[in-house]
């Protein structure tokens, strides 16, 4: 399995995203810890997990409350003797809506608590896999030079943000033999809600790739699985396009 004897910790691990990578990560062999902050839905994650032979464990945390993240990070290690792969799938609230519609509190307050998570999860990862001189940290969304969609409110521009700072991570960690990667993503389909309104949404992410296809969550998890294992070794300070060629980074 390509991730026997590795550890992952997944923020936002009880959602559609995280979830999917949790259920890849633990197939091929990781030990996953999910965190968020709905019970319900972390165990619900686990238990598919369980199910299906993996091993996963869940923990209720506030990824913006850094003494939180670093405590349950901290035990993460005591208990598992490491941190292999983090990835943060929490993002900004979605105002899908012209930008000036949007009211400049929400705007700000939306991108503000995604960067603080983002920051906060990855020092905490970092810091252990600093001492290790290993591991991979994960991000999610990316960021498309040729985005023209409008109505995308701060959706894209949350994902641009997030990128810059893995950018930064790169330079950072590198030296330490830490590898930063982002999974670029024209939509996943099947994470959509499945509501009549959201059928043209799907559609369009369908039509814009040369291929006429759009990514599932099982190719979401298939690829994260990839490149945070050693076969990936070679694959950091990038993106990596999921889109079936609908984005450009």
């Amino acid at each position: 399995m390509l991730l026997e004897n590795r550890t992952a910790v997944v923020y936002g691990g009880g959602g559609t995203i995280g979830g999917a990578m949790a259920d890849a990560f633990a197939a091929e062999g990781a030990r996953v810890f999910l965190v968020g902050r709905t019970p319900a839905k972390l165990e619900a994650v686990a238990d598919r997990i369980r199910a299906a032979g993996g091993q996963a464990e869940t923990a209720v945390v506030d990824a913006t409350d850094a003494s939180a993240v670093n405590d349950h990070i901290d035990a993460v290690v005591e208990k598992a003797g490491s941190v292999d792969i983090s990835v943060n799938v929490i993002t900004s609230e979605g105002l899908f809506q012209p930008l000036a519609d949007i009211p400049t509190p929400d705007f700000a307050t939306a991108i503000a608590n995604s960067l603080t998570a983002q920051l906060i999860t990855t020092k905490a990862a970092a810091r252990h896999m600093v001492k290790q001189e290993s591991g991979v940290l994960l991000f999610f969304g990316g960021s498309d030079a040729a985005n023209i969609n409008a109505g995308m409110g701060n959706v894209q521009i949350g994902f641009d943000a997030v990128e810059s700072l893995r950018r930064q991570w790169s330079v950072e960690l590198a030296p330490h033999g830490v590898r930063t990667v982002t999974l670029l993503t024209g939509g996943v389909i099947d994470s959509f809600p499945d509501v009549p309104e959201m059928e043209a949404a799907r559609q369009s992410i369908i039509d814009a790739s040369p291929l006429k296809r759009a990514a599932t969550t099982a190719d979401v998890g298939a690829v994260a699985a990839f490149v945070a294992s050693e076969k990936g070794r070679s694959i950091t300070s990038t993106q990596v396009n999921i889109s079936f060629g609908a984005c450009y980074g």
